[in-house]
């Protein structure tokens, strides 16, 4: 390895849920690395991105919408960080159907339809990081199906590693900790307020949280 090997020069990068915390933190790293950097988020980004578009990833005909525009105007993906996702506090008796459905398309359905979108258009040496997070590891009263689709995520991630291996194409998940956002801090506020007897986010032992830009530099 050499200091260039680290670059990403002309890489065509896409990050999802880019408006704040570890996504736009891994944009703005991408981007000082030389990447060409797509971003999107149902809210308004201010990263410096080449392309920067406001949907909701789990509108999927904004998601192609999105997809074709960057295909066509750099003519491939080399890099998806699939990072847009979301939770809210509600012991599992009280979520409804709706809330299930929320939650699965949020942080597993629309990451499998990116995949497949972009894939296709990945050279040989193309690269998908899923943000997972502690919870696909560990039990998380108040945040059942979130829990549980970040476990999925994981799962797929390690499936689809070994499935893309012959396209040259490598797949990896960061699961991150407690990492304080704007939207963990509403979380959490959520939670307290129920007075939920569980409260996952303890100081770690190096007694500080840890930070955006350390899930973005293994992202990057």
């Amino acid at each position: 390895m050499d200091p260039s090997s680290i670059l990403l020069t002309d890489k065509v990068v896409v990050v999802t849920g880019a408006a704040r915390g570890i996504g736009r933190a891994t944009a703005e790293l991408c981007t000082q690395f030389g990447a060409i950097v797509a971003t999107c988020d149902r809210e308004a980004q201010d990263v410096g991105a080449a392309v920067s578009a406001l949907f909701d990833v789990r509108d999927a005909d904004a998601r192609e919408v999105f997809v074709e525009g960057v295909i066509n105007k750099f003519g491939g993906i080399d890099v998806l960080v699939n990072n847009a996702g979301g939770t809210f506090f509600s012991p599992f008796l009280d979520v409804s159907a709706k809330g299930d459905a929320t939650m699965i398309a949020e942080n597993f359905g629309h990451i499998t339809a990116l995949i497949r979108s972009v894939v296709p258009f990945m050279p040989t040496d193309g690269s998908i990081v899923n943000i997972t997070s502690i919870e696909a590891y560990q039990a998380a009263p108040g945040f059942a199906i979130y829990g549980a689709m970040k476990a999925a995520l994981e799962h797929l991630t390690r499936t689809l590693a070994l499935e893309f291996a012959p396209l040259g194409i490598r797949v990896n998940a960061i699961a991150p900790d407690a990492i304080p956002t704007g939207g963990d801090a509403d979380v959490r506020a959520e939670m307290l307020a129920a007075g939920a007897a569980y409260d996952p986010a303890v100081m770690p032992p190096l007694g500080f949280m840890g930070h955006p830009e350390d899930a973005a530099a293994g992202a990057s």
